[in-house]
């Protein structure tokens, strides 16, 4: 059976978008974003933003929309046994509704893939079938904030991670 993704979380100013692939199993669990203890995310993009990631979940979602970030997942729907994107089922892939989202947030500049199986999901699913306009948002791959991404510290990937704090105060 299909795993359902979230809605995402956006403000009518958004101005960069962070996609990850899907969410994973506790994640689906807890019904929050990044709910794996040891993820990444929310202790990056609060440094990044200047906020505790131990705050309640739903405040820290409104810091990440105050400050212009929009947060979703590329996949709508998807098997996927376990966590690791490497175990999704592409052919179970169905994506979000990126057409409509870029119309209600005409604001983004800029897209930020959480790892690699994020881009590759919107490259191969959505960009294909976007309007000319939304083809055009610059996009980047930044390192995966999870914990199966090992390769890299949690410093590096905030390092790494700084790009989105540029492209907010200069977009």
């Amino acid at each position: 059976m299909p795993d359902t993704g979230f809605p995402y979380s956006a403000s009518p100013h958004a101005k960069i978008l962070i996609l990850g692939s899907m969410p994973g199993r506790k994640s689906l669990i807890e019904d929050q974003y990044y709910a794996h203890p040891q993820n990444g995310f929310w202790p990056i993009m609060g440094e990044l933003i200047g906020f505790e990631a131990g705050m309640e979940y739903e405040e820290r979602l409104t810091r990440l929309r105050e400050a212009g970030v929009a947060l979703w997942d590329t996949a709508h729907q998807c098997v996927r046994p376990g966590s690791l994107d490497s175990a999704i089922e592409l052919e179970t892939v169905l994506a979000n509704d990126f057409e409509s989202f870029f119309k209600i947030h005409q604001k983004i500049r800029a897209i930020f893939f959480n790892g690699r199986k994020a881009e590759e999901l919107y490259r191969k699913l959505v960009q294909p079938d976007l309007s000319s306009e939304f083809k055009q948002i610059e996009t980047h791959i930044l390192p995966s904030t999870s914990p199966a991404n090992a390769v890299m510290n949690r410093s590096q990937k905030l390092e790494a991670w700084n790009i989105i704090i540029q492209t907010l105060e200069t977009g």
